[in-house]
């Protein structure tokens, strides 16, 4: 029979608090996508070893977030336009298929704390493409989160932090943001209808118009 020692170790680990601390800089728009992030000098600012630092910039790498750069340490991961079509039809597959296990449940309550995340959301005095960013993924998280399935919201979170850097989400205009953020009430409607496939579908559908958002700012920055 195994023996096992008590393990004594911080409820918050430092290299967690590492990465937390760099996706929130990055979501913030405090890194850029040409700097470097070398493990020497992250240790100096955080005043901590540079084991942790090391754990969370390859979690970050593994993550897709981060890559590392020629000149040494890492970078912001700059997103090809194939994986952004991937990033978004994943997506789609991922809430589709949330909104349609919403309306099968016919769950009023759960309609009602959605539509409470959507007005708390869309009322906040949103000003950066950050304030924009974490509003709409507290939306559709709530979507995902009213399922109850752990695993579906484990694919949801992956692949926000994979895709949403907001390097990338801050291409959008402001305007396009306001707009795409405002049409969540429709969504919430559908699933009030009661029908699991054309709820999937307007889930879908709002997710290739966030698609086709992205693609035009991505073409408008390269242009």
């Amino acid at each position: 029979m195994a023996t096992f020692k008590k393990i004594n170790a911080p409820r918050i680990r430092l290299a967690d608090e590492v990465y937390t601390q760099i996706i929130n800089a990055i979501h913030e728009g405090q890194i850029s996508p040409d700097q470097r992030l070398v493990q020497e000098k992250l240790a100096a600012e955080l005043e901590i070893s540079r084991t942790p630092i090391r754990e969370a910039l390859l979690r970050l790498e593994q993550e897709g977030i981060l890559t590392l750069s020629g000149r040494g340490g890492f970078i912001i991961r700059q997103i090809e336009l194939e994986e952004v079509h991937e990033i978004y039809h994943t997506r789609a597959a991922i809430e589709g298929y949330a909104a349609r296990l919403l309306t099968e449940s016919g769950d009023e309550k759960l309609f009602k704390q959605i539509e409470a995340v959507i007005t708390l959301e869309e009322t906040r005095d949103l000003k950066t493409a950050a304030d924009f960013y974490d509003a709409n993924k507290n939306i559709h998280r709530a979507f995902v989160e009213r399922t109850n399935n752990r695993y579906l919201l484990d694919m949801f979170d992956q692949m926000w932090n994979r895709g949403f850097s907001f390097h990338l989400f801050a291409t959008i205009k402001e305007h396009e943001l306001e707009k795409s953020l405002g049409e969540h009430q429709a969504l919430c409607d559908a699933l009030k209808a009661g029908d699991p496939a054309a709820a999937e579908m307007a889930m879908r559908a709002h997710i290739n118009d966030g698609l086709d958002l992205q693609l035009g700012a991505l073409a408008e920055e390269a242009a």
